[in-house]
C-alpha cells in the first residue's frame, strides 16, 4: 500500500502555492467590506483585462439577477480568475482597497496576467 505520492506537489507561484478563490470567499469579502454583494464583471479595454466591482448589488430590489443566477455567474467568474492565475491579486485588492462602489461608477482592478495566460485571453 502506497501512503504518499511519489510525485512532487506542483505550485502555481514561485514562492508559495496560490490558493484558489471560491465564490463563498468572494461573497464573504464583499459583504464584510461593503455590507452588500456587489456585481462583478471582467472587461477587456485597450489590451488589458480588468475586474470591475459594479454599483448594483444582489440585495437591491431592482437587481436583475436572482440569487441562483448570481451564484452561477460568480462561480463562472471565480473559475476564470483562478484559471488566469490572479486569485491572490483579486483577494489582496478587495481586502485592502480604500475605494468604495458608488452609483454609476465601477471600481476597476487592472489584472496583471502571467505572460503565458495573457496571450490566451487578450486579442
Amino acid at each position: 500500500m502506497l501512503l504518499c505520492s511519489p510525485f512532487p506537489v506542483l505550485s502555481s507561484g514561485a514562492d508559495s502555492p496560490a490558493r484558489p478563490l471560491t465564490s463563498a470567499e468572494l461573497v464573504g469579502i464583499l459583504r464584510e467590506r461593503w455590507q452588500a454583494t456587489y456585481d462583478l464583471q471582467l472587461i477587456q479595454r485597450r489590451g488589458r483585462l480588468y475586474l470591475q466591482v459594479m454599483w448594483a448589488y444582489l440585495e437591491q430590489q431592482s437587481f436583475p439577477l436572482s440569487p441562483e443566477a448570481y451564484e452561477l455567474k460568480l462561480e463562472e467568474l471565480v473559475g476564470t480568475l483562478n484559471g488566469l492565475g490572479v486569485a491572490e491579486q483579486v483577494r489582496q485588492w478587495l481586502t485592502t482597497t480604500s475605494d468604495k462602489p458608488r452609483l454609476g461608477r465601477a471600481m476597476g482592478l487592472p489584472l496583471e496576467l502571467p505572460p503565458e495566460r495573457a496571450s490566451e485571453f487578450l486579442i
